[in-house]
């Protein structure tokens, strides 16, 4: 069996074996009074959830199957250390900025989750496998963290953030890729916006209200609804005249993965929970997807810039 193969399967099986046992073990236990870690799922949706935790897994499986030859899909132990440094950093900083530990001002109900650049990078900079794990396993354990509970198909939108942000490994020509994704990533955030317009009614069902310790219990606001509009100008800014290849491959393909990542964890709650399609779209995608992209066309850039003047520094 092919070296390349066998290394992206186990890395892939290990996130599977993973979310199953804390799903399934772990999750179905009372926490421990103090605990560190609430690993609670709910069982009554548990084997929904399961299922497109598979389902996930089974996408970029697939990508990988159609693209194996290429050198994007060696999984090395290079790529298992940043796997675990990826998936740490992620899991720490999400817990920072959620928004009990580290109280930050949001903006008219849009919440600031700088830490989905970290997933971004490590897709972009070390390959679709890497930023898979970094993202999935990085969110879930920072879930965890929280106390709030699970949601393991979130976490696994979340890997796809960081594997679609390094799929530009895969495409010769880096130009006419970004261009096709820059017009799949627009035409995404108008229709999306354009459902916020036609359903402003709607709840921001990720807004948290910390004095009073309740989630989503006010209406959507204009700027939480416009967000993934004022996220894509940002992007477009930074693609177009930031003069500089790597920082627009990076910013371009991480707003394709959080588009698309966070896609595939909204439309799952059309099943799992029973939401309809606007109000999965206007009251869970959009107060997340839009935040995402405007801290990544901010801090991406920063990180890519800094990993470059390290390689230089050390001679790589």
């Amino acid at each position: 069996m092919d070296k390349k193969f066998t290394n992206v399967l186990i890395s892939l099986v290990v996130v599977l074996a993973l979310f199953g046992v804390i799903m399934f073990v772990l999750g179905a236990k009372e926490p421990a009074e103090g605990a560190m870690f609430n690993f609670s799922v709910d069982q009554a949706s548990v084997v929904s959830r399961f299922v497109f935790v598979v389902i996930g897994i089974a996408i970029a499986f697939g990508v990988y199957f159609a693209t194996q030859t290429n050198k994007a899909w060696e999984v090395g132990t290079r790529e298992v250390v940043w796997m675990a440094i990826g998936a740490a950093l992620y899991a720490v900083f999400s817990f920072v900025f959620n928004g009990t530990v580290f109280v930050v001002p949001s903006a008219s109900q849009v919440a600031l989750r700088p830490a989905i650049a970290i997933p971004m990078f490590f897709g972009f900079a070390f390959g679709p496998i890497v930023g898979f794990f970094t993202g999935a396993v990085g969110n879930m354990f920072g879930d965890a963290l929280t106390g709030f509970g699970l949601s393991p198909q979130w976490s696994i939108g979340n890997g796809l953030i960081g594997f679609i942000s390094g799929m530009w490994m895969l495409f010769s020509d880096k130009k006419k890729s970004m261009d096709t994704v820059f017009y799949i990533s627009g035409a995404l955030a108008v229709i999306t916006a354009l459902l916020f317009f036609m359903n402003r009614s709607i709840p921001n069902m990720l807004y948290f209200d910390v004095d009073n310790g309740i989630f989503g219990d006010a209406q959507i606001s204009l700027f939480a609804g416009i967000s993934i509009l004022v996220g894509f100008a940002l992007m477009f800014g930074v693609r177009y005249f930031f003069k500089n290849e790597d920082v627009a491959t990076a910013v371009t393909w991480g707003m394709l993965g959080n588009i698309l990542g966070l896609l595939f964890a909204s439309l799952s709650d059309i099943v799992i929970n029973g939401l309809s399609l606007p109000a999965t779209i206007v009251g869970q995608f959009l107060p997340a997807a839009g935040p995402n992209l405007i801290f990544a066309a901010v801090l991406v850039p920063m990180l890519v810039v800094a990993y470059a003047s390290t390689r230089r520094q050390s001679g790589r």
